[in-house]
């Protein structure tokens, strides 16, 4: 039996790199986090590049393309449709940054990084929010934690 077009699995293609960073998780769960939230926002067919980045590296990609001083914990550059339906992005996080905020919010290093994983990817998809202390009540960010929620919950049921 041929499956019809509206039934099609889904074509992900997700590259993680580890620009000489240690990840506090691992990269097949990173590339897996990626394609959960492209499932979860029903995206059909994506090529997704997750690089991980040191401070100095990604304070000048922050510098270099967002005009920002320091390192931050994640970009996202969203580069939309590659002309053949494919989303196209390139997400960088720095999991010295994330180790930072993980401490100050009371939540594990591995949480964080996959947080702001969900996070990037979202952007990805065209979601957004304020820049302001609105940031955490919005749409987005209440939509970025059920999808934690979830894979986070999986992934204790597999272990």
């Amino acid at each position: 039996m041929t499956p019809s077009s509206n039934t099609r699995a889904p074509r992900h293609h997700v590259e993680v790199h580890r620009d000489g960073v240690r990840s506090p998780v691992a990269v097949a769960r990173l590339a897996d986090l990626v394609q959960f939230v492209l499932r979860a926002e029903r995206v059909p067919r994506a090529h997704f590049s997750l690089t991980l980045l040191g401070p100095s590296a990604m304070a000048r990609l922050n510098r270099t393309h967002l005009g920002h001083r320091g390192a931050t914990d994640v970009i996202t550059f969203a580069l939309g449709d590659d002309g053949t339906g494919t989303l196209t992005a390139d997400i960088y996080v720095c999991p010295d940054v994330a180790r930072a905020q993980a401490r100050e919010w009371g939540v594990g290093v591995r949480e964080e990084v996959q947080r702001l994983v969900v996070h990037a990817v979202l952007h990805a998809c065209g979601w957004d929010h304020p820049v302001d202390d609105q940031r955490e009540r919005s749409t987005m960010w209440r939509r970025q934690e059920r999808l934690l929620t979830r894979w986070l919950a999986s992934d204790s049921s597999r272990a």
